[in-house]
């Protein structure tokens, strides 16, 4: 009787770990947010677009790896990210000169890879 009753526990436990690492790759758990969901910060250009760049990052999972991204480069003077999830990519609109050292800086202090940048 008590192996019955292991037994089922560990298979809700499996049951419950592929759920979630279900939710995990569709990005729609909150695994980098602490269960929580991270808000992207709602951020306007001074000034009009004079350059887009678009940044490749890896490491990204989830919304809330998405909203990190966005709230790091929009903390910037002059650029505005919109993180595309799936393609692994922040497109940056910048209403000035913003250097590809200052947003490779950003995407790493926010906990990601900059794997590389161009003008597009």
């Amino acid at each position: 009787m008590g192996n019955i009753v292991i037994i089922a526990a560990l298979v809700i436990v499996v049951i419950a770990a592929i759920v979630s690492s279900s939710k995990h790759f569709k990005g729609e758990g909150g695994c980098c947010g602490g269960g929580g969901c991270v808000k992207s910060e709602r951020k306007k250009l001074d000034g009009a677009v004079v350059a887009k760049k678009e940044i490749t990052i890896d490491g990204m999972h989830c919304k809330n790896c998405k909203a990190a991204v966005e709230n790091a480069i929009n903390k910037l003077d002059g650029a505005v990210a919109k993180v595309d999830l799936k393609r692994g990519v922040a497109i940056v609109s910048l209403d000035r000169e913003v250097s590809n050292d200052v947003l490779r800086g950003a995407v790493i202090d926010a906990g990601y890879a900059c794997l590389g940048i161009r003008e597009v």
